[in-house]
């Protein structure tokens, strides 16, 4: 294994978490009030007696935006995982279906799908994930006869110890981090790089969001709200759900 490159690794860091916040705006350019309202359930918002536009508007953009952010930001860090594992152990973006990073080490061949946090699939995304596994060492193992190939998954946040599970190892948090680098500390200093900046970027979204929010309220009024300004929660849900002719 070699030394890791401490300084190389906040740069590229650097450079990853502005496009991270670049593409963050770039989902706020997207949204348009029609695809909020398809995609969330009216009757929650409904359960939960909300009575304005904007607080409707906000309540559905803020989870439309969670969503969306959690995916954004765990491919930045599968990027970070894999550009660390490139300076220290020559590894390489993976090919295979379902495996984001393979290299050797001490005579193991590593094929590592990378998730950004433990709650990241549910029961039929982890069988999809086991035959990922076993079709990518069944293909390696005919290329490579004898060779030793241990599937991982390598998940980026959380505390859980490794666990081996017969096909593949769990490993999580500090351990993942560690797992990719040989340094025991980075899962903390790489928070530097992720922090730097981020009030500017963080004002700079929330005012963009704003603006939508002020626009996407102003259009709700006009189409889904009552003479008297009360939602009208009929034309809502049936916009959202209706499908009989």
């Amino acid at each position: 294994m070699s030394a890791l490159d401490r300084d190389s690794v906040y740069e590229f860091a650097n450079q990853e978490i502005a496009i991270f916040h670049n593409t963050r705006l770039a989902v706020l350019d997207k949204i348009k009030l029609r695809d909020v309202i398809k995609k969330k359930n009216p009757y929650l918002f409904r359960a939960k007696n909300i009575l304005t536009a904007s607080e409707l508007i906000k309540s559905m953009l803020d989870a439309r935006l969670s969503s969306s952010e959690e995916k954004i930001f765990g491919d930045f860090l599968e990027r970070l995982a894999i550009f660390i594992s490139q300076q220290v152990a020559y590894g390489r973006k993976s090919s295979a279906k379902g495996i984001d990073l393979e290299f050797e080490r001490d005579s193991i061949l590593y094929i590592v799908a990378i998730k950004s946090g433990p709650d990241w699939g549910n029961s039929s995304q982890y069988q999809s994930l086991e035959a990922n596994f076993k079709t990518a060492v069944k293909v390696q193992r005919q290329a490579q006869s004898g060779l030793h190939i241990q599937p991982v998954l390598g998940i980026c946040y959380g505390n859980t110890q490794r666990v081996d599970n017969g096909l593949y190892l769990k490993i999580t948090g500090q351990d993942f981090w560690y797992f990719v680098s040989g340094d025991r500390d980075l899962y903390i200093e790489i928070l530097e790089p992720i922090g730097n900046r981020a009030r500017e970027h963080n004002d700079r979204f929330l005012e963009r969001q704003a603006a939508l929010e002020n626009r996407l309220s102003r259009e709700f009024t006009e189409e889904f709200c009552l003479p008297d300004g009360q939602i009208d929660w009929a034309k809502l849900i049936g916009f959202n759900s209706g499908n009989h002719k």
